[in-house]
């Protein structure tokens, strides 16, 4: 464990009403007292709110008055003492307080040392450690429902009962192989493994869901020239950001913007309409157009409800080939929307073609809901849906336990020999100890905790 005490800046840099520097570590109430002047001279208690000012010991000058904090191990984030000084939010006094620190014997943090000193000390799993930075990073009310339900250890629950009953099934076999000439009173192993694999697929059928929540996803809007995609665009984010005239290829370059589309984050990128144009500049935004089509994850193909698909429609629908898509009849609003029977052949459309009015607004919240279905697959939201997993590296190591619980299972049935049976077991709960981190290497750790800002 780490004997030192850490020092970092806890809130974003700039101006603003407040800033925290947080120290952890057996000698942080100790670096703090060195330049912390309370109001009243008695000791500072846990868990109570101290005024005073924070003076340099070099010049005697005030540097800010501050409140400061004082959390008591075990009773505090990291299990280690913690203090936390509140004060002014600008840069001068934030750097002075963290230089005091830094002098009067804390280190600086290194990004998320916080957090590791919490999971190293107990204090939470590898997989609430992660839950800490998707609460952070969450940009939407699914994804934050998400993380703070696997902060709150559903997950680890979960796999930890499954590592207890696959330990008593390795234990058995381990007996097995050991000794072999003694009698070993026989233990039927195989409801284990149907029980902790039937757990495992369960878990694992929800990634999918549950990375769309987390991670997003990329949609570009496509389409020839005056069709009406800047307008979609402005509907999707209920805000006028692209700009829109009647002028056919108006939009020469690609705009990305964020957005929660039926609690999914998405980024969607308005495109330059796709035709042969001779102007240099417009042949380069539908070069960029091409670029953002292969990076999406959808298209929606945006099609004018008052003229038949032309040319360059076929043309872009060929561009969109096997692209999971929608098809998008815009301006169905006015007087001469007539919307043709004959579509371009898109062979990864599955769902109706869309009606809409992007300056309306008529069948948008269908289209948005169309839209999360494709992102779904198709599959309603999964039940309980604050229990997806959600964490990329949890899907990979839910699938390699899978893969060795399926072996384990199969070699079970067919009396295959123990000793493969108990190789498959061990890589199984490795593979299930990453998640909660049980069974976890430094350079692993040193990777996830990377990721995290300094402070956290």
């Amino acid at each position: 464990m780490y004997q030192d005490t850490i020092v970092a800046i806890a809130t974003p840099p700039g101006e603003g009403g407040i800033a925290v520097v947080r120290l952890s570590g057996a000698d942080a109430l100790a670096v703090v007292t060195q330049f912390f002047r309370p109001l009243r001279p008695e000791p500072l208690r846990s868990f109570r709110l101290r005024y005073g000012q924070i003076v340099d010991p070099a010049t005697q000058q005030v540097v800010d008055e501050v409140l400061v904090a004082l959390m008591r191990a075990p009773r505090s984030f990291t299990r280690e003492d913690v203090v936390e000084i509140s004060l002014h939010g600008g840069t001068l006094p934030v750097q002075t307080t963290l230089r005091l620190c830094l002098g009067a014997g804390a280190r600086l943090a290194r990004p998320g040392e916080f957090t590791l000193r919490a999971f190293l000390n107990g204090r939470i799993d590898l997989s609430q450690a992660e839950a800490t930075l998707d609460v952070i990073r969450a940009q939407t009310d699914a994804a934050l429902a998400l993380a703070q339900a696997q902060l709150g250890g559903w997950l680890a629950q979960e796999v930890r009962a499954v590592r207890s009953a696959l330990l008593n099934a390795l234990a058995y076999v381990t007996v097995l192989v050991d000794f072999p000439e003694d009698e070993v009173e026989p233990q039927t192993i195989g409801p284990e493994l149907e029980a902790g694999l039937a757990t495992v697929n369960r878990l694992l059928a929800s990634a999918d869901q549950g990375l769309l929540y987390r991670q997003g996803a990329r949609l570009a809007l496509v389409g020839r020239p005056n069709v009406g995609k800047s307008s979609l665009l402005n509907a999707l984010l209920r805000s006028e950001r692209a700009i829109v005239t009647p002028i056919p290829g108006t939009t020469r370059d690609t705009l990305e913007e964020s957005a929660n589309l039926a609690g999914i984050p998405v980024v969607l990128t308005d495109t330059a309409g796709i035709h042969a144009s001779p102007d240099p500049v417009e042949r380069l935004g539908i070069e960029r157009t091409h670029a953002a089509l292969a990076q999406a994850d959808l298209a929606l193909f945006v099609l004018d409800a008052t003229t038949p698909p032309g040319h360059d429609d076929y043309t872009i629908a060929e561009l969109i080939g096997n692209k999971p898509c929608i098809v998008v009849w815009n301006k169905v609003d006015l007087n001469n929307a007539v919307v043709p029977k004959a579509t371009p052949e898109l062979p990864n459309c599955r769902a109706a073609p869309c009606m809409v009015s992007a300056h309306t607004g008529h069948g948008m919240e269908q289209l948005v809901q169309t839209i999360a279905q494709q992102l779904l697959g198709g599959s309603p939201l999964a039940a309980g849906a604050a229990q997806l997993v959600s964490n990329p590296r949890h899907q990979d190591a839910l699938r390699r336990a899978h893969e060795h619980l399926s072996a384990a299972l199969a070699g079970h049935n067919a009396n295959h020999p123990t000793d493969l049976l108990a190789g498959d077991l061990t890589a199984a709960l490795n593979a299930l100890g990453e998640i909660t981190g049980e069974t976890v290497g430094e350079d692993l750790l040193d990777v996830i905790f990377s990721r995290f800002c300094i402070g956290k």
